[in-house]
């Protein structure tokens, strides 16, 4: 199995996974989908911008109303 070392702002399937608390399949089916945060390929492994993963994040609150009740 090969390591992957990312830069500091990139992430990898597995880091995005962690972040999220889901499995890196589910991930992968996310982006696959067109639901997930963008990512690119690079060889075998996708790389994922951080801060492309954090806007993704926020739209995803801005988008859900019962987060936006709670906020307010």
């Amino acid at each position: 199995m090969a390591t992957t070392t990312a830069a500091p702002d990139l992430m990898t399937t597995k880091e995005v996974a962690a972040l999220i608390r889901k499995t890196p399949h589910a991930v992968r089916q996310m982006r696959h989908r067109g639901i997930g945060p963008r990512g690119t390929r690079v060889g075998r492994d996708t790389l994922y911008p951080r801060d492309g993963v954090m806007a993704w994040l926020r739209a995803l609150e801005q988008a859900d109303p019962l987060a936006q009740r709670a906020a307010a």
